[in-house]
């Protein structure tokens, strides 16, 4: 069994929780941090029993030995760092959203084939068991075709103008932060809207802290989507359908149920729960992929990280999101 050779770009608290889930695969080894700060990367190594540390990204990358890179810098970096890893001969593992825009993930994409070398954009919900039983119970045709879908994601961090969150020019707002979920349900589900419709309340910051989301597709089907830092929701995902309908829950303290209520039918409830949050399994595709000579996964395809950013593009056009000094 090979055993790979991670790097850490970026730490932080996305990056601890991505680091205690890679300390469950026996082939993956923590081995290098690299942070802008070289006390953060010292202390970020020391904690988590990684082998090196650098006070730069630039120092990270040369180094010959680190063989995957784990992004999880700010939205606005992830083009500028996952171009310096694929360029130093490092596959990559991107932090979603993978870029402002779909110009940049298009760069990012071409970059990574041009150079023979494995990408993915790090999505949660596609790796994750109840994810796949709702899949699942839809192939199925248990509860018909879906005629409707709510979603959404909120939570209420405190407010600071400078924290990535509320930094317009750190790529910041609800919507790539977690809105992105609610909109990677109905892809998922639903698939490609025919029609967008949003509206949006911004922070003093100038970042959107609110987005409301209408979906239309021609065939009448429709979706309702959400993301706030002003009200506290949770997350879940609702499906009505023609049969019946589908909650697709994932609480924050990692409660996940798949709840089928079929008509005239006692309701059916699917519980799951994922050590480490399951990012595990995101590390572990990325692992598996390289081991076969793949450039990218089949689980989450660079196409569907393609679809995404355009959807959010449209989004963000219609609801008026702009970041400053964005190409």
């Amino acid at each position: 069994m090979k055993i790979y050779k991670w790097g850490i770009l970026a730490p932080g608290k996305m990056s601890a929780k991505f680091t205690r889930a890679l300390k469950l695969l026996d082939n993956a080894e923590l081995f290098a941090v690299g942070s802008r700060d070289l006390s953060r990367a010292a202390r970020f190594a020391e904690d988590h029993c990684f082998r090196k540390y650098y006070g730069s990204y630039e120092e990270l990358v040369h180094d010959p030995d680190v063989e995957i890179v784990y992004i999880a810098s700010p939205h606005s970096y992830h083009k500028e760092h996952t171009l310096l890893c694929l360029n130093n001969g490092k596959h990559v593992i991107c932090e979603k959203a993978f870029a402002l825009n779909s110009g940049e993930v298009a760069e990012m994409t071409e970059t990574a084939r041009a150079r023979g070398l494995f990408l993915m954009e790090a999505l949660w919900p596609p790796f994750q068991p109840f994810y796949r039983k709702a899949l699942e119970i839809l192939r199925l045709g248990l509860p018909g075709e879906i005629r409707h879908m709510d979603a959404y994601f909120s939570f209420i961090p405190p407010y600071d103008p400078e924290e990535r969150k509320f930094n317009p020019y750190l790529g910041g707002g609800s919507l790539l932060d977690i809105g992105i979920y609610p909109v990677i349900d109905a892809l998922t589900f639903m698939g490609i809207p025919d029609e967008v419709k949003a509206l949006a309340s911004f922070a003093d910051s100038g970042a959107e802290n609110s987005i409301s989301i209408i979906f239309r597709y021609n065939d009448g089907r429709t979706a309702s989507l959400y993301s706030s830092y002003k009200t506290d929701n949770g997350i879940g995902c609702d499906l009505l359908c023609e049969k019946g309908n589908m909650i697709v829950s994932r609480g924050r303290d990692m409660n996940q149920r798949v709840i089928l209520r079929m008509h005239g039918e006692e309701e059916k409830i699917f519980k799951f729960s994922s050590p480490a949050m399951g990012y595990h399994w995101e590390a572990e595709e990325v692992m598996n992929c390289i081991d076969k000579g793949l450039t990218e996964s089949a689980v989450v395809p660079l196409s569907f990280s393609s679809d995404l950013i355009r959807t959010l593009d449209r989004i963000r056009d219609a609801a008026g999101i702009s970041f400053p000094d964005e190409k």
